[in-house]
């Protein structure tokens, strides 16, 4: 459990949040592990199996203090609003964002900024790790490639040419991806450029799960703040597509699936045998794949590092969930500019 930019995350199982006073007071086993002023609280966010108090969901509802519960894996279920709170001011705020052409711009720029950079830091990591010169200047080359990519985007005057230069970057990325492979996992993966609609290859498919796994978490931070998930900035709007949960998603690509997913076939965690192969083409992973990939994407969750523009210890999994807090604050002009997460 810890205390963001004045939320409450609670990820402890079992746990009883009940009301003391003026504070908060977070139980575990009939133990007090945590006690936070109600009055430093904006709102709660309850992973799992966390119970309150009939008297704290009261008082949250009375003074408008939002509560949400997500489950286990992080995926949304439900938020208790009181009578009166800003997430409608905070939607038109991003409804107005995204209609002004400049704004959205900016704001895409930022979030394509983030994803390339932290693309390149999965290069950098990779060519100081290498254990040929070759792999190693494979790397370097594209790295620096990607470094002139983004001080490139300035350019783009329109979110078309943006793309573009997403895209080219992109293809750079995952072309040189495969050097990243220890040697004797090249072929048991091979890998040359990203399928998907279905996956081509067994690390195609590895990705795309990975993707789908963050893509969840994304879209749940963002209903968590009350933004909406459907209206993206870079991404077009189209019924039925979380547009700025897949936004969102760019800037945690690398750190947090693709990063993860060669360290699962780097380590043999994850193996040949935990695809199937369908017919067309389709590569998936079996019940056995996904339940490996699962375990080791919430095991890594649970890690901490710090984050880089807050400077606090932070679990991995609230990563998406304070890169939307730190969005609404932007949309509602309480920061001059929106800062996408940038791995170190």
């Amino acid at each position: 459990m810890t205390v963001l930019q004045n939320t409450l995350y609670v990820t402890t199982p079992e746990a009883y949040l009940r009301l003391e006073g003026e504070t908060v007071c977070v139980m575990v086993e009939q133990q007090k592990r945590l006690q936070v002023p109600l009055h430093h609280l904006g709102a709660l966010v309850l992973f799992d199996h966390v119970m309150l108090s009939p008297a704290l969901l009261g008082r949250c509802a009375e003074d408008g203090r939002s509560v949400v519960w997500l489950n286990r894996s992080g995926r949304f279920q439900a938020r208790l609003e009181g009578p009166v709170n800003g997430n409608i001011l905070l939607r038109q705020a991003q409804f107005r964002a995204a209609e002004n052409a400049n704004g959205a711009l900016g704001l895409a720029r930022a979030m394509v900024a983030g994803k390339l950079r932290n693309s390149r830091q999965v290069l950098m990591r990779g060519a100081r790790e290498a254990k040929s010169d070759v792999d190693r200047d494979t790397m370097v080359k594209a790295a620096r490639i990607l470094a002139t990519q983004i001080r490139k985007l300035p350019q783009a005057e329109t979110l078309d040419t943006l793309r573009g230069f997403e895209g080219d970057a992109a293809r750079l990325y995952f072309e040189s991806l495969p050097a990243v492979m220890r040697e004797p996992v090249r072929e048991q993966f091979p890998f040359e450029a990203r399928s998907r609609r279905p996956p081509r290859d067994a690390f195609n498919a590895l990705i795309s799960f990975l993707y789908a796994l963050v893509l969840a978490d994304c879209r749940s931070a963002l209903e968590t703040v009350g933004l909406d998930p459907q209206l993206g900035f870079l991404h077009a709007v189209r019924p039925g597509r979380p547009a700025l949960a897949l936004d969102l998603l760019e800037e945690f690509r690398a750190p947090l699936a693709d990063r993860l997913a060669l360290t699962l076939i780097n380590r043999g965690q994850i193996q040949p045998g935990d695809f199937d192969c369908r017919e067309g083409g389709a590569v998936l992973l079996n019940d056995k794949g996904r339940k490996t990939v699962i375990t080791a994407y919430q095991e890594r969750k649970q890690e901490t590092l710090t984050h880089p523009l807050l400077q606090q210890d932070t679990p991995i999994g609230l990563l998406p969930h304070l890169q939307a807090r730190l969005l609404a604050r932007f949309l509602r002009q309480d920061v001059p500019a929106y800062v996408p997460y940038l791995q170190r």
